[in-house]
């Protein structure tokens, strides 16, 4: 078992990214939290995430040119920490941090999450900054020679360094202070950079001594599957993929990647999915659209992810549901399903159909996917009279008589 959070099931949330990208401010994060306190809450959904670059003073600047401005100013402490940018938080000054934005998540019965990348502020080496605890300066911890590919904030952290755990300690206590229930860190999943793996070992240490149960996921994917003892022991979440977009492709070749991770899901470690990308998305892209996915293949992505026991984070901005959207996620059925399915496994596959079977405690539940481009007939599976299809509520006696739209599911329960 993970030495990091407790997780029983699933996290379900809200997570910034899809919709602000870069851009989101603490009005942004309390009125998607406001939502979710009212209307989400009662179906499990429960934790609001703020994603990457909360600490960036020009995010969103440039987005023609870059997603992350190289060289832009970030708002840091003089230990080497980054902290949110008061401009988008408000109530962060005075060097108060995301405690009083979590203190507020946390009144309202929800719980709060914030990402951060791998390793030490290129700013902070640069400009020789203390760490918390350590004689040694930032320089001293920072291998110059680890960049990620794809974001330009950051130095790896040299694990050799005496001070390199000291830092990743520090952050914790930060994080800690401020009430965070859930981290998600950056570049280093699939363990690109050299450090990346100690780095991991690093932040589960760091958690375990921070003295708060706080949850780890790992991005981006894919995660490489020879490490699932590594990350069962080290982290909660490890993204199975890279960003997962609304195309159907991304969402049929996700069948395939579920299969492989589904002997390592268990209690308190879950291969992730990614976000779910519904509703309204893409704002902070430059391209603001409702989910390119179509209704039936939402309900196909929502149960994969559910029976495969995935975490579930919504893309969408709350604040804009449709009512079609707020259907998909309050259906109590689905989400009971997510919390408390068991020893799910896929037992059937063709050209035409998926299948996926699972047990809680008091249910059984089969989920059949049409993967294919057609209208299908001739179900591949045998149901208990009395089963109950949970999208619609129907209750059901056979499948002789039914068919299945392309890309879509039909979700049963059975006693």
């Amino acid at each position: 078992m993970s030495m990091t959070g407790s997780l029983p099931h699933p996290p379900m949330g809200w997570n910034s990214y899809d919709y602000f990208d870069t851009t989101v401010n603490e009005e942004q994060v309390r009125e998607n939290a406001e939502y979710m306190a009212r209307y989400l809450k009662p179906y499990g959904w429960e934790y609001i995430v703020v994603d990457i670059e909360w600490y960036s003073k020009v995010a969103g600047q440039s987005r023609d040119k870059y997603q992350y401005v190289p060289f832009g100013e970030l708002e840091m402490d003089e230990y080497s920490r980054l902290l949110p940018d008061v401009s988008r938080f408000p109530s962060s000054k005075d060097k108060k941090g995301f405690k009083p934005l979590a203190d507020h998540v946390h009144d309202l019965g929800l719980k709060f999450g914030i990402h951060m990348m791998r390793g030490i502020p290129r700013i902070a080496a640069h400009t020789k900054t203390k760490i918390k605890g350590s004689d040694l300066r930032a320089d001293e911890v920072a291998d110059p020679y680890s960049i990620c590919p794809w974001n330009p904030d950051m130095y790896g952290v040299d694990p050799d360094s005496p001070a390199a755990q000291k830092y990743y300690d520090s952050l914790l206590e930060l994080y800690s202070s401020w009430g965070v229930d859930l981290i998600k860190c950056d570049d280093i999943c699939r363990m690109d950079a050299k450090s990346a793996k100690a780095e991991i070992s690093m932040l589960h240490r760091a958690i375990k001594n921070c003295g708060r149960d706080i949850i780890l996921s790992l991005s981006p994917g894919p995660a490489i599957i020879d490490e699932h003892d590594f990350y069962k022991r080290n982290a909660n979440m490890w993204r199975i993929t890279d960003d997962f977009w609304d195309n159907w492709g991304s969402l049929k070749d996700m069948f395939d990647r579920c299969r492989k991770w589904q002997p390592y899901v268990c209690d308190n470690s879950y291969p992730d999915c990614d976000m779910l990308p519904i509703g309204m998305i893409g704002k902070g892209f430059g391209q603001e659209r409702n989910t390119r996915f179509s209704f039936d293949e939402q309900k196909t992505m929502i149960t994969l992810w559910s029976v495969f026991r995935s975490p579930l984070m919504i893309g969408a901005n709350l604040a804009l549901l449709d009512d079609e959207t707020f259907k998909l996620l309050t259906n109590e059925r689905i989400y009971t399903m997510a919390r408390s399915i068991r020893e799910s496994k896929e037992v059937y596959k063709d050209d035409r159909f998926i299948v996926w079977e699972g047990r809680s405690l008091d249910n059984g539940y089969i989920a059949i996917f049409n993967i294919s481009d057609s209208l299908q007939h001739d179900i591949p599976a045998t149901i208990k009279q009395g089963s109950i299809e949970m999208w619609t509520g129907r209750v059901l006696n056979d499948l002789d008589d039914m068919s299945i739209a392309p890309h879509a599911v039909i979700a049963l329960m059975t006693e």
